[in-house]
């Protein structure tokens, strides 16, 4: 061995296995047992931590990978330029170099990877040029040796990475990968772990899905091996939680395989404490006592008005709630004529629901009064809580509430209506028309749009709940009992975060098949907040994980408040459809191009008509119409026209769902058109032909009240706009897609 330089030899204790190795596609499975790679893992990441480090250096990365059979090309450490030399020679062929350091994270950000190295003076070479670097980048750097790496063959880069959400936990990411893979953003999300179909649902996820499939003569890759790659980092992590984020980029995916030309591993620096679980029953059976109560107090009662005790007692009283209503006040004797008591301990009998309507510095003491009584609930309307700073005070009543087995719904909140039980527990105005959407809000002031929006419409509601701070009860717990609740046929959320995302989904999976979820989101610009140490970790921002999680949960993601209130009034009005094939019907050819427009951009299908379906519906149009979809009937045709073409489109088995477009004519009056369209869709679902129709209409004021007699009758319709009708129509086919084909609950 020739004498070594500075930059020809490097200390190192790690060495890394030689040999080439087939991708990933080729290989055989690996049958190790699950504990004896487990044991391997934590010795490593273990010895890892007692270094002070969190991010493994490449030998350690391919331990892991080695470990989970994730595939990765045959590599040498080379402590000095000979060892390098020798590696090479191993290979046989062009190989990869890149320097081996726990201080410099991103290699090729310090010029210490060099590409198609071959030939023993090349790799003399690119050994001392990447070492030089590296000492340029960061002086004080450990280098560890550089690593020899057999070089792939060329294919379609992609990444497969994960990251610890701090709402969903371990998700596991896929999409085109390379350098660029920070400037298209092409990834797609999923809860890890990840089973073989979702892995492999993952490819079909992103933007770019057709490059795998092959484009412009190129060969499909390997989509199996590239799902499996997926699966093993998702299994990885899902075992390892202290393990924060995995970067496998990029993976070579070819016709024959895929293998991750690159590993890069980091630690958490601390694991959070799992939050308190509670079972499906123990949910349903406090909620049950919370919404359909039979007794209820209010401490902070008080008869003076102005104050939210006596808003609140009002609202109870005034709203004919029928069970006990149990004043608590230490100054008052009678209030509203009912007997006041000095604190719940004396209420006689058992109480559902202690509703709190006092300052929040008293909240603690008297929460504790409530948990002695034996109370499940406590309503926690008072502000001051974590949302002004004071998250101790926050803390203390949660662990008030967990010593008792008192779920606590808020603090800073309106309060709650549950209008089956003419239960108006809120400070605000009352609301009693009782129907099938439930609606939730962090917000107070999202609360009272909605209360507004549905007393406006004259939507019917089954719930209004305002959630505030979520100390305890929340989306999750809500959604569980809306679930299952008779009297809800549609639940709509406004959240800001969520305290559990895997609770919600479990409970949103469990919930969809039934009835439509509908959420709006807020923060849906907002960039993660949180610095990344992988390409994984700067895509994964909130919201793209949001995104693709309650999409795979079966949510209705609302872009904006009106539409989550509309989704939420519209979806159980419609019938769910049992097909794709959407026939637009419209008297202005302007309109038909706009509703067209509208259909494509919520992923419908205009139905391609048939000779003998385009003939039927020629037979009503005048020769100067359109047929084909859209079927234009012209704005100057009488109502019969309108009449025999709605009929054909839902007498025709083939067309699967309505889009009517109507022009204001005095041929044709606005209610003259209302009332045979809710006249024909009637007799059809009396003959058990139930399809949905949405309806668009342009024309002076009168389209108002016609589009309100529609909706009072079964048809979504809306004046001076082509896109919200069929944006909820998009809305219902998005949940009978996720629900199943043949749809159910609505």
């Amino acid at each position: 061995m020739t004498e070594d330089t500075a930059e020809d030899r490097v200390p190192t204790d790690h060495r890394g296995s030689a040999g080439h190795r087939e991708l990933a596609g080729d290989r055989a499975p690996d049958n190790r047992a699950p504990d004896e790679r487990g044991r391997k893992v934590r010795a490593l990441l273990d010895a890892v931590r007692a270094s002070g480090r969190t991010a493994l250096t490449a030998p350690e990365g391919k331990v892991l990978a080695d470990a989970y059979g994730i595939a990765v090309p045959g590599e040498e450490l080379a402590t000095d330029v000979d060892e390098a030399v020798a590696c090479a020679a191993r290979f046989g062929g062009p190989v990869v170099m890149k320097i081996v350091s726990p201080d410099i994270l991103h290699k090729t950000d310090a010029g210490g990877v060099v590409v198609g190295v071959e030939g023993a003076a090349d790799v003399r070479a690119a050994f001392h040029r990447i070492v030089g670097n590296a000492r340029a980048h960061d002086a004080k750097a450990r280098i560890e040796g550089v690593q020899v790496q057999e070089l792939l063959p060329q294919g379609q880069e992609v990444i497969v990475g994960a990251v610890t959400d701090p709402t969903f936990g371990k998700v596991v990411a896929f999409g085109l990968g390379g350098v660029l893979v920070e400037v298209l953003k092409d990834v797609t999300f999923r809860l890890a772990p990840v089973g073989p179909d979702e892995a492999l649902s993952m490819l079909d996820s992103i933007r770019a899905a057709e490059v795998l499939r092959g484009v412009r003569g190129a060969p499909a890759v390997d989509r199996q091996a590239v799902a499996e790659q997926i699966r093993r980092v998702s299994e990885l992590v899902s075992d390892f939680p202290e393990i924060a984020e995995v970067d496998l980029n990029p993976v070579i995916a070819t016709p024959r395989g895929a293998m991750a030309a690159d590993i890069r591993v980091i630690l958490a620096e601390s694991v959070a404490r799992p939050r308190r679980r509670y079972g499906r029953e123990e949910i349903l059976t406090s909620m049950r006592r919370l919404m359909q109560p039979s007794s209820v107090a209010v401490i902070g009662a008080s008869n003076e008005q102005g104050k939210i005790g006596n808003s609140v007692m009002r609202n109870l009283v005034d709203g004919g709630f029928c069970g006990e209503i149990h004043p608590v006040n230490p100054r008052g004797d009678d209030i509203l004529g009912r007997k006041a008591y000095k604190s719940v301990t004396d209420v006689p009998g058992e109480v559902d629901v202690a509703v709190f309507a006092i300052p929040a510095k008293f909240v603690a003491a008297a929460l504790e009064e409530v948990g002695r009584k034996g109370i499940p609930n406590a309503v926690l309307i008072p502000s001051g809580f974590a949302e002004t700073g004071e998250q101790a005070l926050q803390d203390e009543i949660v662990a008030v509430g967990e010593r008792y087995g008192v779920r606590l719904l808020g603090p800073n909140i309106y309060g709650y209506y549950s209008t089956w039980q003419n239960l108006c527990a809120t400070f605000c105005t009352p609301y009693d028309v009782k129907g099938g959407v439930a609606l939730t809000s962090q917000s107070g002031g999202i609360g009272m749009a909605i209360l507004g929006f549905a007393r406006a419409t004259r939507t019917g509601v089954s719930a209004i709940v305002g959630l505030g701070n979520k100390s305890d009860l929340d989306e999750d717990d809500l959604l569980t009992w809306f679930g299952e609740d008779p009297h809800t046929r549609c639940i709509a959320m406004h959240l800001e975060d969520l305290k559990d995302g895997r609770a919600f989904v479990e409970a949103a999976r469990a919930t969809v098949p039934k009835k439509p979820v509908v959420v709006l989101k807020a923060g849906r610009t907002a960039a993660g907040a949180r610095a990344a140490g992988s390409h994984t970790g700067a895509l994964a921002g909130d919201d793209a994980v949001y995104e693709d999680i309650l999409r795979q949960a079966g949510v209705i993601r609302a872009p904006g408040l009106n539409e989550m209130l509309e989704y939420a009034r519209a979806l159980p009005v419609l019938p769910t459809p049992r097909g794709d094939n959407v026939v637009i019907i419209t008297g202005a050819g302007g309109s038909g191009v706009l509703l067209s427009d509208a259909v494509t951009d919520n992923g419908l299908s205009l139905m391609e008509i048939p000779p003998d379906l385009d003939a039927a519906f020629r037979e009503f149009i005048p020769p100067f119409g359109a047929a084909g979809n859209p079927v234009d009937i012209t704005g100057g045709e009488p109502p019969s026209t309108y009449e025999a073409t709605i009929r054909l489109g839902l007498a025709d088995p083939r067309i699967h769902a309505l889009v009517l477009g109507y022009w204001h004519t005095i041929v044709t009056p606005p209610m003259v058109f209302a009332e045979l369209t809710a006249r024909v869709v009637a007799e059809f679902r009396e003959r058990g032909i139930e399809k949905p129709v949405v309806a668009s209409l342009a024309g002076d004021v009168e389209v108002e009240e016609a589009c309100q007699y529609l909706f009072e009758r079964g048809v979504v319709a809306y004046p001076y706009t082509t896109e919200k009708p069929v944006a909820v129509l998009g809305a219902k086919y998005r949940w009978a897609r996720a629900a199943g084909s043949s749809g159910g609950g609505s």
